[in-house]
């Protein structure tokens, strides 16, 4: 039955786990195939058109195997494929990822608002579309903050290493920033730590509550929610295919 096929959940590595966590807070009952590519993370470093070639290929194989929808758990991923995914898998709902700069500007308005994110992007005409809208509302500062991503793969979610880089990279907008939009979803696993390295006052933002109701809304639209009370299952796959991999993939959806 179409309703009990599987929601994928697609991200360059393990960040995507973040939108999962959302995902199943809000829909339980749902079945859920993740698939992390860290074999070939970090997607922020590499071309626009190696981001969609990995991206169409991983879709591809999990729309081949049964599924229902597909989030593209991933900010890089979705500024590169959401289009030609959307175009050729047209018969199932294709989410994607947004920075969350929206709400962060509308709440803080002629305030400071930085967008922390991959290089890729900050550069893409997804992103530049959604800063036309809203830098007229306040002072927003792009902030490429790619190690983040490799600090998440290693599970490496707090410690001397990540309070240091993030000195480097938000010390100077500490006492000025007032809002800050985690742009990947990696990122809300570090969410203390770049609390900390904020004053504390400073209101983070991330696009993965949003997604799921995205999605909820989607599923709605098709009639394609799955019925009963019942937990569903997940199921975690990487492109590492490596015990240590899955390990970290279930110790992070386990994170608070």
């Amino acid at each position: 039955m179409k309703k009990d096929l599987p929601i994928a959940v697609f991200d360059s590595g393990l960040g995507g786990i973040s939108v999962l966590k959302e995902l199943r807070a809000l829909m339980p009952e749902e079945n859920y195939l993740y698939f992390g590519d860290s074999a070939n993370a970090p997607y922020g470093v590499r071309s626009l058109e190696d981001v969609r070639n990995l991206t169409m290929k991983a879709i591809s194989e999990l729309y081949d195997r049964g599924i229902k929808a597909a989030v593209i758990a991933c900010n890089t991923a979705t500024s590169a494929a959401i289009i030609p995914l959307r175009e050729r898998f047209s018969d199932i709902p294709v989410i994607g990822m947004e920075p969350a700069l929206k709400p962060a500007v509308l709440e803080h308005p002629h305030e400071c608002v930085l967008v922390l994110a991959t290089a890729l992007t900050l550069r893409e005409e997804k992103f530049s579309h959604l800063m036309e809208r809203y830098d007229d509302r306040a002072e927003v500062i792009s902030l490429p903050c790619p190690e983040l991503v490799e600090f998440v793969e290693r599970g490496e979610l707090e410690g001397p290493n990540v309070e240091a880089y993030l000195s480097e990279k938000l010390g100077p907008w500490r006492e000025k920033a007032d809002a800050a939009v985690l742009g990947c979803t990696h990122f809300p696993f570090l969410r203390e730590a770049i609390r900390k390295a904020l004053k504390p006052e400073a209101v983070l933002y991330d696009g993965g509550a949003g997604t799921a109701r995205q999605t909820r809304r989607q599923l709605e639209l098709r009639n394609l929610r799955r019925e009963g009370d019942d937990l569903g299952f997940v199921e975690i796959e990487n492109s590492l295919k490596t015990t240590e991999i899955l390990y970290r993939s279930c110790w992070l959806l386990d994170q608070t």
